[in-house]
């Protein structure tokens, strides 16, 4: 398969639906008010929507990228989303966490386009350098035409101890795509205790980016066997998908939608259906907590775009020095 046929065949979904109510004091601070931080410029000139959009149009077709945000966000969209072949935007009617925020776009992806694959990509994520995050995806995008019945996630290798990442306890090898293994998952841990998460980190666990490669179809099937109270929803929006009823379903399904979390609903039920692949020479970082994006910066040597004590006092000097920790000396990002 050529990078142009596989490039034809995935769809996006850029997950830009949160609050960020973690880090926003910080940018209250620094800006003078509140905007959710997948839409701030924190180094450099591109906000972190986007840099995940960049990554999206090098994966896939720009137009087959789909951004689900919140209905709230058309502040800090306005200055986002002015180019062309920026995809779709669907703005979800209220967050429910990141199930909901996943299925609504695939229930749009799955009409329009239901034999494809999809890539996951979280909007608050730094991923440095990109092009080699690309090729990943990519080799991941293959081997999910093999591994049909497989979700395939992209694992990172623990520098430190975090625990407010979900760690993956790595199994049998079940094919190579490119030259990298893709491994099946033993065991999937949002979130662990202290105990468990030193347990994982010496038995070699990853860490879950929850970028994801899947089938469509294995991905909504997934959605039915955790939750269909949920996916019953979703249905029912699909079929109005292009008609004039399709806003008032949307409106409608989530007057009473349940909140889930993917990681924890999905993904750690379903770990002996998952498949990983280690990201390797790519430096990644849930940007999460301000004391993560202080660090990053702070190890690559960049001037922040922000006044750092606007972001300091969090906790920020406690953390492990990401970059120089993993060898990353050379990066330019």
């Amino acid at each position: 398969m050529t990078v142009q046929t596989l490039s034809s065949s995935v769809w996006s979904i850029v997950l830009a639906g949160g609050e960020g109510e973690r880090i926003r004091p910080c940018i209250q601070q620094w800006l003078g008010y509140s905007v959710p931080k997948q839409y701030c410029t924190f180094v450099g000139t591109r906000s972190m929507l986007q840099h995940t959009w960049d990554r999206a149009n090098q994966i896939g077709v720009p137009r087959k990228k789909v951004t689900v945000v919140g209905r709230t966000h058309q502040q800090g969209l306005e200055h986002h989303y002015t180019r062309q072949n920026e995809g779709t935007l669907i703005f979800q009617p209220r967050n429910c966490d990141t199930a909901p925020g996943v299925f609504l776009p695939l229930t749009y992806v799955r009409a329009w386009d239901p034999q494809s694959v999809v890539v996951l990509l979280p909007s608050d994520h730094f991923i440095c350098p990109e092009d080699r995050f690309v090729a990943a995806v990519r080799r991941a995008v293959r081997a999910v035409e093999f591994l049909s019945d497989r979700m395939i996630l992209l694992g990172v290798r623990p520098s430190h101890l975090e625990l407010d990442y979900g760690w993956m306890s790595v199994g049998e090898v079940l094919g190579w795509s490119g030259g990298s293994s893709i491994r099946g998952i033993q065991s999937f841990v949002e979130k662990p205790e202290a105990v468990d998460g030193n347990r994982l980190m010496s038995e070699g666990a990853l860490w879950n980016t929850l970028v994801l490669v899947a089938k469509v179809e294995t991905l909504w099937k997934s959605g039915w066997l955790c939750f269909p109270d949920m996916m019953e929803r979703f249905e029912r929006l699909r079929r109005q998908i292009g008609t004039p009823a399709e806003g008032s379903t949307l409106q409608a399904i989530y007057q009473d939608m349940p909140t889930r979390n993917f990681s924890r609903h999905v993904l750690q039920p379903l770990a002996s259906q998952l498949g990983v692949m280690e990201l390797n020479d790519v430096m990644w970082s849930d940007w999460g907590r301000p004391e993560r994006i202080v660090e990053t910066l702070r190890s690559l040597g960049k001037k922040p775009a922000f006044p750092m004590e606007a972001f300091m006092g969090s906790g920020a000097s406690s953390i492990p020095p990401t970059t120089r920790d993993m060898g990353f000396p050379y990066l330019s990002c």
